[in-house]
């Protein structure tokens, strides 16, 4: 199978008498490989548990060795062809485990890392009957040449992604990750080791919870000791269950659970819900019992939820699953919540229950070691029991792939999500999986996501319960019926508040009006023409009962296709006559939500409109603009930062040759150094010109060392002499001036988490003062550009707004769209600043920029999946 000078790798199967070649073929190629853990058994490998233990670090042969346990089961590598920039690419994959997605995802790491080291295209040669392998390069999304001869094909193709490409990336990443969730929430069989006869241990509390909720498989019992817990028959060690587990529930102190793994993985347990804590949010040697946890898990394909989680539901009467601390839970419906706090779980649990928002699914991933937030958006776009996701986020383990995961799914359902800790200071701690996030990089993600976004858990409640139960607002206009003018002038300015607008005047029906009136005017009012929505407020007056009114008012709501929502004897959530009933007597489809106040009422519902209004807008495409010179960019970066140790702030010059490679211009300057050079500089460029001070700042809003519109070599001669009075110093830059425009600021900010973020604003001390800056995850898509440049508060300012011309704001989204894919090919990029830029009526100017080129960040969400 392997050469014995370390050559070609054959394409055909591994058998047992290729064992020695492996373990020859692995040790040749020592530290510059790649070693990839499988962690079956799948129909398709996890991509997110594909794992990298060292780093290559030779460009022209790269191997990746994929393992089960020990054994070498696959191995995939390149070598470089001469000089060229293509790469022979070779897979081996071993009889029992091919057709389980091993060749697609050694495909896809070895695309990577030939694009790391800049080679640009693959050549394959196979045997024309091992269609396995034909098929794999086939599926990749690839657009593959082939010729036949002598019963071998030769391949050959680019490893650039393609939009194919990334798509089949994306769907196998999405039936893997749903997959492990999956077997979490469905499982056929339970173990809870420390089950307990105790009421105070927790092992107690979460098998009675379990039987309490009829779980439709056997629940097994594991203790050392009893024959029977909570009358059920007991076993002194998962190994000696007779069945099958899918899913054990660890519920013993930290120290016992490497004992546990050991026997959980004999028995070939799917996932392992770990309620103990004293793990990573218990100091040092906690993180690292709990990194050799998971990865002993991973290694046997099993998923871990926890540790320090409160544990899972899921309401399907198949299923009946309540592997949680929490005794009640909410009845069945169709939210899926993700939530990271333990502590916090039961109170969410309760508060759900209280509005009588019911559940298909509810994970508590406490520590989140394992399986997250992510991992659930990936299951949730598929599951048809879900419609509305809540989350509750303290830390994002991986942002970029989160904004990626969250657009996709809020495309088709509602995301809603409180991220804790806005102000406080985020210090890493540990346990978190991921870095403090700022304020506005938090909002810009969900905005760009989709995400609808609120601070508290009430707010997340109210959001949710007309998500649940009414459907999407299709406008601003809201109808109003009470029977109170002084509570109709209530919700009016609540309205007006949130930026929406009363289709008439309020109807009041008074007092006195009886149920069958009420529900007259609430009719009329949700049918009229110019209203997208209704919201009823009804206060009976002592002494008279609200049911039938409320009946009255479920029933005139009851198929307009338009969201109503009620203030109904202050009472929060569905109350019984607000329900529509389905089969198992929770509130469906069609409730009327009540809210305490209606300012809640309206919120809610303003909030849900931002989030129709996004879904509906077009999605937008990932497009790069004509004239991009990728690779004289990547030449140029070489060049100049040579893998310095330390950030190195490019030149004047340097940085609009990098920008230039990217079609964006800066507006031509010469560097002079005496008032002859200066006149030469402006007769060369063509008066009038500008003269400025040489760096930031000179160049500031205040414009203290500039001197523009000179049109003569008088005035360069003045202007000289008086800036270099200013600035101290002989050397000063001479310019053509741009066409007159609006001065705004493009900038590539380094987040720690997310790697690049674009920030748009105007130019001025009030703006840089208020922060009035939009931000937007790169890449961008077209739509983003477009609301990047239309989000400050000042950007009325680039569309006339007092009188002043309107912008070119095309030109601002492409120049917007450039600087991103330059950001995005580009990792060394770690500061840009395009400042000032002249928005003008035909065109957008670049007048000065800024580079800073430092070590590319450790974060990566395009191809290949790492462990974090």
């Amino acid at each position: 199978m392997v050469a014995s000078d370390g050559g070609v790798v054959h394409l055909r199967p591994i058998r047992p008498a290729d064992a020695d070649a492996l373990v020859e073929f692995h040790a040749r190629l020592s530290s510059r490989t790649r070693y990839l853990r499988y962690f079956g058994p799948y129909p398709q490998i996890p991509p997110r548990d594909l794992e990298r233990f060292t780093v290559v670090d030779h460009h022209d042969h790269v191997a990746f060795v994929a393992m089960l346990g020990h054994e070498i089961i696959a191995v995939g590598r390149y070598i470089r062809l001469d000089e060229s920039l293509s790469a022979e690419v070779a897979f081996v994959v071993r009889d029992d485990h091919q057709g389980r997605g091993l060749g697609s995802i050694l495909l896809e790491h070895l695309a990577a890392a030939a694009r790391e080291n800049g080679l640009r295209r693959f050549e394959a040669e196979v045997l024309a009957e091992n269609h396995q392998m034909v098929r794999v390069f086939r599926e990749a999304g690839y657009q593959v040449s082939r010729e036949f001869a002598e019963g071998v094909l030769h391949l050959e193709f680019d490893v650039d992604p393609t939009e194919r490409s990334l798509a089949v990336r994306d769907a196998r990443e999405q039936r893997a990750e749903a997959r492990g969730v999956h077997n979490a929430l469905h499982p056929r069989s339970i173990a809870v080791i420390g089950a307990s006869n105790d009421p105070t241990k927790i092992g107690h509390a979460v098998l009675a919870n379990l039987l309490r909720a009829s779980f439709t498989g056997p629940v097994f019992p594991v203790h050392p000791e009893a024959r029977s817990v909570s009358g059920v028959r007991a076993y002194r060690s998962v190994t000696e269950i007779p069945d099958e587990v899918d899913l054990a529930v660890v519920a013993i102190p930290a120290a016992g659970v490497d004992e546990v793994m050991d026997s959980c993985l004999a028995k070939g347990v799917k996932a392992l819900l770990v309620l103990s804590s004293g793990f990573a949010d218990a100091g040092p040697a906690g993180v690292l019992a709990q990194r050799r946890l998971v990865e002993e898990a991973r290694s046997h394909g099993m998923r871990v939820i926890g540790p320090n989680a409160l544990g899972l539901v899921n309401t399907a009467p198949e299923i009946r699953l309540n592997a949680t601390l929490a005794p009640d839970p909410p009845g069945r419906g169709r939210v899926g919540f993700f939530c990271q706090s333990g502590a916090l779980g039961i109170a969410i649990l309760a508060g759900l229950r209280a509005r009588g928002l019911g559940l298909s699914t509810f994970v508590s991933a406490g520590n989140r070691a394992d399986l997250s937030g992510n991992d659930l958006l990936q299951y949730w776009q598929t599951d048809p029991a879900t419609d509305v996701v809540l989350l509750y986020l303290e830390t994002f383990g991986n942002p970029r792939k989160f904004a990626r995961l969250a657009r996709r799914l809020a495309r088709r359902k509602p995301v809603v999500a409180v991220k804790s800790g806005r102000f406080a200071a985020q210090l890493p701690s540990f346990g978190t999986r991921g870095q403090p996030v700022d304020e506005a990089t938090v909002q810009a993600l969900f905005e760009q996501a989709g995400v609808i976004r609120v601070q508290t858990l009430p707010q997340l409640f109210d959001t949710a319960q007309l998500l649940a139960y009414q459907p999407l607002p299709t406008g601003p206009r809201v109808a109003v019926v009470g029977n109170s003018s002084a509570l109709g002038v209530l919700v009016t300015d609540a309205l007006l508040d949130e930026g929406l607008f009363p289709a008439g005047p309020p109807v009041d029906v008074g007092t006195a009006a009886s149920p069958e009136e009420f529900a007259e005017a609430v009719t009329s009012a949700v049918h009229a023409e110019d209203a997208d929505a209704l919201v009823a407020v009804f206060v009976p007056p002592v002494a008279t009962p609200g049911a039938d009114y409320a009946r009255a008012l479920r029933a005139a709501a009851d198929g307009t296709g338009k969201p109503v929502l009620s203030t109904f004897l202050a009472v929060e959530g569905v109350p019984a006559e607000l329900a529509v009933l389905g089969p198992d007597g929770q509130p469906a489809r069609g409730s009327v939500p009540s809210y305490p106040s209606p300012e809640r009422a309206v919120a809610a519902l303003a909030r849900v409109l931002r989030y129709a209004r996004w879904r509906d807008a077009p999605a937008g495409e990932y497009v790069r603009p004509d004239g991009i010179r990728e690779d004289d960019a990547r030449r140029l970066v070489d060049g100049l930062f040579a893998d310095a140790a330390e950030p190195v702030a490019l030149g004047d010059q340097d940085a609009a040759a990098l920008l230039a490679c990217y079609g964006i211009e800066v507006t031509p300057f010469r560097l002079v150094d005496s008032p002859a050079a200066a006149r030469a500089a402006a007769e060369e460029l063509g008066y009038p010109v500008a003269l400025k001070g040489v760096g930031e700042r000179w160049q500031g809003p205040e414009l203290i060392g500039v001197r523009l519109d000179l049109g003569s070599p008088d005035a360069v001669d003045t202007a000289y002499r008086d800036l270099v009075s200013v600035t101290g110093r002989a050397e000063l830059h001479v310019q053509g001036m741009a066409p007159k425009g609006q001065s705004c600021v493009l900038e590539v900010l380094d987040d720690p988490s997310f790697g690049s973020l674009l920030s748009f604003g105007l130019s001025g001390i009030a703006t840089e003062l208020l922060g009035d800056r939009a931000h937007r995850v790169i890449p961008l898509s077209t739509a983003d550009a477009h609301e990047l440049i239309r989000t400050p508060r000042a950007a009325p300012l680039l569309t006339g707004y007092g009188g002043g011309a309107p912008a070119d704001l095309a030109a601002l989204e492409e120049l917007a769209l450039r600087v991103s894919c330059l950001a995005e090919d580009l990792p060394e990029l770690r500061a840009l600043r395009l400042a000032p830029v002249l928005a003008a009526p035909k065109t957008a100017s670049v007048i000065a920029a800024r580079i800073v080129l430092g070590q590319p960040p450790t974060w990566q969400d395009t191809g290949p999946r790492r462990l974090a």
